[in-house]
């Protein structure tokens, strides 16, 4: 089984495995997924069998029903946004891309119903030298971390927070780059399942006509105070609040879930200026 039921494999053999399945309509014989994936011609069935449960028991988005293999799937795009669990969180770094660069901060927080419920923060020691301009920008030394946990030792108690949260950052693509990065490295060829939000993608559509999408900005156009900006805990916290915010203006506008909150967030617009 995963290390955390919050966990899929990126493993080739079965992401092999998953498109394959999804393009036989998410089923096939084991025989054939040992054929066709693994190249094992004419393997035993049994053999077979016992080949692709040692898959299934590597990623919860696969199973078996019999000698028959299925892709689960997930069904994120249905999840109701009034119902819906959210942690919003914000990562510092030693600089733009993983790798090379390692995360320094973790700062979340639970969004429940529409309110902050709970909080996740934690300083952490890069294993690496932190540039003096991200030092400026931050705030964060390597005096102030080196005696920090790894992130490998604040992974297992991140993983239970998020739990089967949707995943929100201003910038997710970089957020979650960092984090999903960072747990491969704790727990080899696994990332997050969860499904994730942009408040930038989703502040670019709802509110086209504000100077910018930067935190700051956004932040200011609701009213947001945000005090300490590049520290990981102030920048989640301003995010929880925006966020809040722009679910009001998706429900204004019927939408209703996951799915329809990424297909319009997804459309292009005409941006003034980007962040």
């Amino acid at each position: 089984m995963p290390p955390f039921s919050n966990l899929v494999s990126e493993s080739l053999l079965i992401n092999a495995t998953i498109d394959y399945l999804s393009s036989r309509g998410g089923r096939a014989p084991a025989v054939r997924v040992v054929d066709r994936v693994m190249k094992i011609r004419g393997a035993d069935p049994y053999l077979a069998k016992l080949l692709v449960s040692d898959l299934v028991e590597r990623d919860s988005r696969l199973r078996m029903d019999g000698d028959v293999v299925i892709f689960a799937g997930d069904d994120h795009e249905s999840i109701d946004l009034n119902k819906a669990g959210f942690v919003i969180f914000d990562l510092e770094t030693t600089g733009a891309k993983a790798p090379p660069c390692r995360i320094t901060e973790v700062g979340a927080f639970r969004v429940v119903g529409g309110c902050v419920v709970e909080q996740f923060h934690s300083l952490v020691n890069p294993e690496m030298p932190i540039p003096p301009f991200i030092t400026s920008l931050t705030g964060i030394s390597d005096l102030m971390v080196v005696d920090k946990p790894k992130f490998g030792e604040i992974a297992a108690d991140l993983l239970s927070f998020i739990g089967d949260s949707v995943m929100v950052a201003h910038n997710a693509r970089f957020d979650m780059g960092f984090l999903n990065h960072e747990i491969g490295r704790v727990y080899a060829d696994y990332r997050l399942a969860n499904p994730s939000l942009c408040t930038v993608q989703l502040s670019r559509r709802l509110l086209p006509d504000i100077e910018n999408h930067k935190l700051k900005t956004v932040a200011g156009y609701y009213s947001i105070d945000l005090i300490n900006h590049h520290r990981a805990t102030d920048d989640a916290y301003a995010t929880a609040h925006i966020f809040i915010n722009l679910l009001g203006e998706l429900s204004n506008l019927g939408i209703r879930d996951v799915g329809g909150a990424r297909r319009f967030s997804n459309k292009r617009t005409r941006a003034k200026k980007l962040c």
